[in-house]
Order: structure tokens, then sequence, then C-alpha cells
């Protein structure tokens, strides 16, 4: 009978195991990546699969961790910021599906709007060159600048600046503690939202719709076409998540890619 018992427990054990949810770690930043992730978590619990989310609070460590193998995968970025990295830090790592648009914007603490921009007035960017880029493209389409052609721009790139503006290029997560020091400050939306900013309110202009700035899924190349991935894309694609977007995200400037 102590056999029967054993063996039974056993059994239970094994079985137990054998139907453990398959874990994906998943690297986001906090604003909105880290809220849509809480939602395919949920879709991806009834396929089996427990959604592990690590936060990181800047644009780097995600990719290093991605390519060190803490994390399966991770979501914050856009392609031309992540072939960027690519390229200059030698990672093997490839897009899989958009998910949504944080259009960068310009705030301010100073002005209600950009026609009261003055001569001399401080202007903060980001640094890194695919959201300086974009930042630098507001800006010449707002009037406020006009630039060379090209996909990297910085301020050595600017042919025209009618009110003699003084920029300043600054690390992307700094952007909005530098509001009360600027006229205006070109600022990411997700690090403008994690400082009390609401984008639909508050930004002075917007990146249109049609940006091709969408942030994707990333993962290690080898690892595009396994089974748990291509799970982790579709719940990310899913109904539930685009609803959430387009019902919890959109007054604060979100929209759904795909």
């Amino acid at each position: 009978m102590k056999k029967i018992i054993l063996a039974a427990i056993a059994l239970l054990v094994l079985s137990s195991s054998a139907f453990a949810a398959e874990k994906i770690v998943l690297g986001v930043t906090p604003f909105p990546a880290k809220e849509i992730a809480d939602v395919a978590k949920e879709v991806l619990a009834k396929q089996g699969y427990e959604l592990d989310i690590k936060e990181f609070t800047d644009f780097v460590q995600p990719n290093f961790a991605l390519e060190d193998k803490s994390l399966d995968a991770n979501f914050f970025q856009h392609i031309p910021y992540l072939e960027n990295m690519k390229s200059e830090k030698k990672l093997d790592i490839v897009p899989l599906v958009k998910v949504h648009l944080l259009p960068i914007g310009i705030y301010s603490q100073k002005i209600t709007s950009l026609k009261d921009v003055k001569e001399k007035s401080v202007v903060a960017v980001p640094n890194d060159p695919t959201n300086g880029f974009r930042a630098y493209k507001l800006l010449e389409r707002e009037g406020l600048l006009k630039m060379k052609p090209g996909n990297k721009l910085t301020a050595a790139d600017i042919v025209e600046n009618p009110k003699k503006l003084k920029i300043r290029e600054l690390e992307a997560p700094q952007l909005p503690r530098t509001l009360p020091d600027t006229t205006i400050s070109v600022i990411n939306m997700n690090f403008a939202v994690d400082a009390g900013l609401n984008p639909s309110k508050d930004a002075l202009a917007l990146e249109s719709k049609d940006s091709p700035y969408a942030v994707v899924l990333a993962c290690r190349s080898g690892d595009r076409d396994s089974t748990k991935i291509k799970a982790l894309a579709k719940a990310l694609n899913s109904p539930e998540v685009k609803k959430f977007i387009n019902e919890k995200l959109s007054a604060k400037g979100v929209i759904p890619a795909f």
C-alpha cells in the first residue's frame, strides 16, 4: 500500500510539472509598453504561458539583456533605433511585429503655443540618432528650423535657424526634467507620460500618425521561429491588445500599429 501511495504521489508531481506554464521573460519600458504587456500576459496565460515582465528605465539595457539571454524578448523600441544599436553594438537582434506608436512631442512650462517661441529660446532634444532625427523633423515641420536632408540629424545639420534657437542635445530620459530650464523640450511620449504629462492635452505639437517609428517586439534572431516567441508576438497583436490601446491609451496619444 505504501508503495502504491508513493507511486501515486510521484505521478502527481510529474503531471503537475508537465503542465507547468512555460515562462517567457519580456523586457519593457514603463509606459505604455508595461500596460500593453500586462494585457498580453492575460492572453498568454490562457494558452499556458507565464509572461514574466521586467521593467527598464532606459533605452540601452533592454537590448543588452536580450543579447546576454537575461530576456527572451523585449518590447520598447522602434526599428530605426534597433537598427542603429545593432550596427553600433554588433547585436544579433531582429524585429518581429509592430505593436503601437508613441508620437514624439513638443512640451513647455513657459508657453502655450509655438507661436510664442522667441529669439534665442532654449530648446532641448534627444541626443540619440533616431529620436534626435524625429525631434528635428518635428521642429522643422513646425517652422522653427530648417534641416539638411538625411536620416541622422544633429544641431550641426541645421541650415536655417531664424530665431537663433539654442539647442541642447540630452539623454532622452532626462528631457522632462529640463522643462523648467527650457522654452520647449522635445520628449518621447513614454518619458512624458511617466513625468505626469498628458500628450493629448499638454503637447504643443505631436508627430503625425503616419510616422514610421512604431514600437516593435524584438528577439534574438535564432529564436524568432520558436513557439513561445510566436505566441508572444500573436498576443501583442491580439484583438484584446488593440481594444485596450484604443479604449484606454488613445486619449494619451498612443495608437495601435497593427
